[in-house]
């Protein structure tokens, strides 16, 4: 996951709020909006329990902040049409998938790095595990929003929040495995050195760091 960027997630806050009047839910689109955006999320995913809105367009928000993408998972083609009315001419940036949210989440989006679901879905639970299990290499936010109506079932040994933002937001943060961030350290390590120059005229020392994609040649004297 990137570092947190408060100025993302303050144009998206604002950007969000001034379509507030379009949202049923305006806290929680703005919240929503901010939080991915803050966290400089680049693939957006949502689960949605029924037609696609205020939060989807908060989603959108974000990804026009920081270059992301928006993907929707829907569960039929009820909902797709619905959506598609909804959003009006948003729905140009939105991604929509029609199918069972969990066997996607670990099948075809695990390199979400933000994760919304709607607690009103029948397999919120076994949503969340799947974001828990595509994202332990790579690390994730995973927000749930209607909460309240489910109660506090988001206990998953994570950093987790429950907020009294419209009908209830639980915010968790999926940190990436240390053998994972071990292993990119190193890599990284592995692919780059240091280089020393001096300038001859000023005396001045300059320092580069040489990344190189395969293992550096042997130099040849003239």
């Amino acid at each position: 996951m990137a570092c947190w960027s408060a100025e993302n997630a303050t144009k998206a806050y604002l950007k969000t709020l001034k379509m507030g009047k379009r949202c049923k839910e305006p806290d929680v689109a703005e919240f929503v909006s901010a939080l991915a955006a803050g966290n400089s999320a680049k693939y957006m995913v949502e689960a949605c329990s029924g037609t696609a809105g205020a939060t989807t367009l908060a989603l959108v928000v974000a990804a026009h902040q920081t270059g992301g993408r928006v993907v929707c998972i829907l569960r039929g083609i009820e909902e797709l049409e619905s959506s598609q009315l909804a959003l009006g001419p948003n729905v140009k940036f939105v991604d929509f998938v029609i199918g069972d949210a969990r066997k996607l989440l670990l099948n075809c989006y695990k390199g979400a790095d933000f994760v919304l679901i709607d607690c009103n879905l029948d397999d919120h639970e076994g949503v969340l595990r799947a974001v828990q299990a595509s994202a332990k290499d790579s690390g994730a936010v995973a927000v749930g929003y209607n909460a309240f109506s489910k109660g506090s079932w988001w206990k998953n040994g994570f950093k987790t929040h429950l907020l009294p933002i419209g009908e209830g937001l639980l915010v968790s943060t999926i940190p990436a495995s240390n053998k994972n961030v071990v292993g990119r350290l190193m890599a990284a390590k592995r692919s780059s050195n240091w280089v020393v120059r001096v300038d001859k005229c000023t005396g001045e020392e300059h320092v580069f760091r040489v990344l190189r994609s395969s293992p550096p040649s042997k130099e040849i004297e003239a």
